[in-house]
């Protein structure tokens, strides 16, 4: 039995099957290119002694574990969840500090676990000042920093109503709400120049 010629037709479509061939890149088989890298996570502006708050936007990155890794916003009780440790105390903590709890409370399910915290989006850095001063209000951090002194003169000084010598700074931290004394009275009259208590983001001067 002798084969028929092929058609030109025939030919033709083997001729463009080949072309289609020869095009494919060497090594992908005509698959899908493989899908680009994630990026990385933006990190916020802060610097290292940076204090965490609540409503603080975090990225926490577990080596090797996608389950554990998490994005996670600091919750008004100062805490956040993660699988395995469950509740972590973060507001009024660095995000070194933080990391290295997550770290030491994964230890108990993992060896060496390497964990990474990234700030990704920070709260308004807020002081509030209410009580016994001219202008009670809520006042932006310059560059994070600010003591008592500045806080108490952008709120136009104290009254003449005002105990001096006990003003308090309410402050959360990550093991509950701390009550800092502050003598106004003392500092003004101290000739060591001392530095004034430097406050942190939603630190609240109460001036009786």
């Amino acid at each position: 039995m002798t084969m028929k010629t092929a058609t030109p037709i025939a030919f033709a479509l083997l001729l463009a099957a080949a072309a289609a061939q020869a095009q494919t890149p060497v090594g992908t088989s005509g698959a899908a290119p493989p899908a680009a890298p994630r990026a990385a996570t933006a990190a916020a502006a802060t610097t290292p002694d940076y204090r965490l708050v609540s409503g603080d936007k975090l990225r926490i990155e577990v080596y090797k574990d996608a389950q554990l890794s998490q994005s996670l916003q600091i919750r008004p009780d100062g805490k956040i969840t993660l699988p395995l440790v469950g509740d972590v105390p973060a507001a009024g903590r660095t995000s070194v500090e933080l990391r290295d709890a997550i770290a030491k409370s994964l230890q108990e399910y993992m060896t060496d676990p390497t964990v990474t915290v990234i700030v990704t989006e920070t709260t308004p850095q807020i002081i509030y000042v209410t009580g016994e001063v001219n202008k009670p209000g809520a006042y932006s951090l310059v560059n994070g920093q600010m003591s008592i002194i500045q806080a108490i003169a952008l709120a136009g000084g104290l009254t003449e109503f005002a105990n001096k010598k006990d003003i308090q700074v309410l402050r959360k931290t990550a093991t509950g709400m701390e009550k800092l004394r502050f003598n106004y009275k003392e500092v003004l009259n101290d000739e060591t120049q001392r530095e004034p208590l430097q406050l942190r983001p939603g630190d609240t001067i109460l001036v009786k």
